[in-house]
């Protein structure tokens, strides 16, 4: 049997912090993997606070291009509202290169959030 570790890769998507605004994470690239997960940490959240999460997909790295990945392409579905002290974790099964990951503030005063992009199916194995 093959163990996990070397058949996966993990990238940071937005890194652990107190939130008070909307955060965009960087493109991450696919390339050399066939499936990905996307992984929400919550903590507290400040002032009534209501952020939620989406994904967002592209051809290029470049900011401009990205679109917000169709329910279709997801695997299983973002909360309406991200609760406190929670994880959250949703595939990507479409077909585009880079991804990133959206947070963002609807109301109240902030979150403590970080995001983990988990890129699995690697072509080439073992995953460094």
């Amino acid at each position: 049997m093959r163990d996990l570790v070397n058949n996966i890769g993990t990238v940071l998507a937005i890194s652990p912090a107190v939130l008070a605004a909307t955060v965009t994470g960087a493109a991450l690239d696919l390339r050399g993997f066939n499936s990905a997960v996307l992984v929400v940490n919550t903590g507290a959240i400040v002032g009534a606070g209501a952020f939620t999460v989406k994904l967002q997909e592209s051809d290029t790295d470049v900011p401009g291009d990205f679109t917000d990945v169709a329910a279709a392409d997801l695997h299983g579905a973002y909360p309406t509202s991200l609760a406190a002290d929670s994880v959250v974790k949703v595939g990507y099964r479409g077909f585009k290169r880079y991804l990133r990951a959206v947070i963002t503030k609807n109301s109240g005063t902030s979150i403590a959030a970080g995001a983990v992009l988990v890129k699995g199916d690697a072509v080439a194995r073992p995953v460094a």
